[in-house]
């Protein structure tokens, strides 16, 4: 059963998931109700839809307040995309690089051929 002993300190009266209070025990021995805030989602890879790790799950807001190490990670993309899509965007890339250089040998080696 709810701790009926604590009550609103705010003026709403209504059970929400924003209005959550949990009943602590003071040095004094009162009880008191402490607001707890949301959980938060935190950030998400912009690729995969992952969540990332190494960041704080923060409201946008309170990222104000944090220090630049804690909202991204010492990567390229650092605080956007995980480190997989990272790493598959690189590889990717690095195929497009080596395809185009193929490409370039067999036109080179096409225009040497004798026409025959």
């Amino acid at each position: 059963m709810k701790d009926t002993r604590v009550t609103f300190k705010r003026r709403h009266a209504y059970n929400t998931k924003s209005n959550v209070l949990k009943a602590v025990k003071t040095p004094g021995g009162r009880l008191v109700g402490h607001y707890a805030s949301k959980k938060r989602q935190g950030p998400k890879c912009g690729d995969c839809k992952c969540s990332l790790p190494g960041i704080k799950h923060l409201s946008s807001f309170s990222y104000k307040n944090t220090h630049k190490r804690e909202r991204t990670v010492s990567r390229a993309y650092g605080g956007s995309r995980c480190a997989g899509c990272v790493r598959q965007r690189v590889v990717r890339a690095f195929l497009i690089e080596e395809q185009k250089i193929v490409k370039q040998m067999m036109m080179e080696k096409s225009k040497k051929a004798p026409k025959a």
